[in-house]
């Protein structure tokens, strides 16, 4: 499907870069929780565009409203209607761009497939589309902190060459990571990540970078084997936000140049439950959640849309030069911490209800 997620906590996004509004429906969340726009509002701050010299300069609040599914700031259990307008649509800044398919970008994949594609600032395929995610995210992310007191904090843990620091997944916050603007927890790599973020930007050019997360308090049990397994849904959900190339869970492809006998995590006795002493696991075995932290990291290319001079081709194959216009992300890093914490929030979320329905708890 183009546009829903989730077997039980089922989303579905709609909207363009630079159509009059973007948003989500939300079908299968349960009735009785409080919500409002309060709720949901910090998490579209924390990814919207403009909000520091590192980012977009497209100017808009994504003041988020609820359509439907609550009454009296309770949810019905019917579905969910969140949208958010764009204010600062400029579609003007793509006339010239109309005929040159963007290096790397979706103007020619879009175009190839639908015979038709929304010209203006990537269309469906721009990252303006994961206002719906984080949106919906948001409010994944409150039922789980409510009933199971589950939490996710994802921060920016690479951009291009620079690794930021060892982080504390037991303790590391949203406060921590928000301290500056490139969200690193580690001061000493933030400031250098942020120097080479204004390099690249003042260069009329891009950087990647890599987004790690930890997920704390979930219970032992989640994830549906064999083919909808904890980390391959954790997968599917990381890999489909825009400009992802990467994925890894506990030691990820370092773990293949390990020995078993250094990867194998032993258990333990951790009060009234096993753990483990180690966790190269990722807090998934076998596909099913044990207990531990879940840790993983989404590693992101940099954004195709450069004002650097390129040469290309147009559609119609004659040799081209692009000087893209319009107003982009040097690195989309620091705004996708808040996207990769929604996605995990509606794996889990959707998880959960279903091993309650597994358990004939729902």
């Amino acid at each position: 499907m183009s546009s829903v997620f989730g077997a039980m906590f089922r989303v579905s996004t709609f909207g363009e870069s630079h159509c009059a509004a973007v948003g989500a429906v939300i079908d299968g969340c349960p009735p009785g929780l409080p919500l409002s726009e309060a709720d949901i509002q910090p998490q579209l701050d924390r990814r919207r565009p403009g909000q520091s010299a590192l980012t977009t300069q497209r100017d808009e609040q994504d003041l988020v409203s609820i359509l439907s599914g609550v009454e009296n700031g309770i949810t019905l259990g019917t579905p969910i209607g969140l949208l958010v307008h764009n204010r600062d649509q400029r579609p003007s800044d793509y006339q010239q761009m109309q005929n040159i398919p963007r290096p790397s970008h979706a103007d020619y994949t879009y175009q190839m497939k639908y015979g038709i594609r929304a010209a203006s600032g990537g269309g469906r395929a721009s990252a303006r589309e994961t206002i719906g995610r984080v949106a919906a995210g948001a409010v994944a992310e409150k039922y789980l902190a409510e009933h199971y007191g589950v939490e996710m904090v994802a921060w920016v843990d690479a951009v291009g060459p620079l690794q930021g620091g060892t982080v504390d997944l037991a303790g590391v916050s949203r406060q921590q990571v928000d301290a500056c603007a490139v969200r690193s927890p580690d001061p000493v790599a933030a400031k250098a990540m942020a120097e080479l973020i204004a390099e690249v930007r003042d260069n009329e050019d891009s950087v990647g970078g890599v987004v790690a997360c930890v997920c704390r308090n979930l219970p032992a049990g989640l994830g549906e084997p064999v083919f909808d397994k904890f980390e391959a849904l954790l997968a599917h959900a990381m890999l489909s936000i825009p400009a992802s190339k990467g994925f890894e869970i506990g030691s990820g492809f370092g773990g293949s140049r390990m020995l078993g006998s250094a990867h194998n995590d032993p258990f333990v006795r951790k009060g009234a439950r096993l753990g483990t002493v180690t966790n190269h696991s990722g807090g998934v075995q076998g596909g099913i959640s044990n207990g531990e932290s879940v840790y993983f990291r989404v590693a992101f290319k940099p954004p195709a849309t450069i004002a650097l001079r390129q040469h290309t081709a147009d559609f119609a194959g004659n040799d081209a030069v692009l000087e893209a216009k319009g107003r982009h992300d040097p690195c989309i890093v620091p705004r996708a911490v808040p996207v990769v914490e929604g996605m995990a929030a509606l794996v889990i979320l959707d998880l959960l209800l279903r091993q309650e329905y597994r358990q004939g708890g729902r």
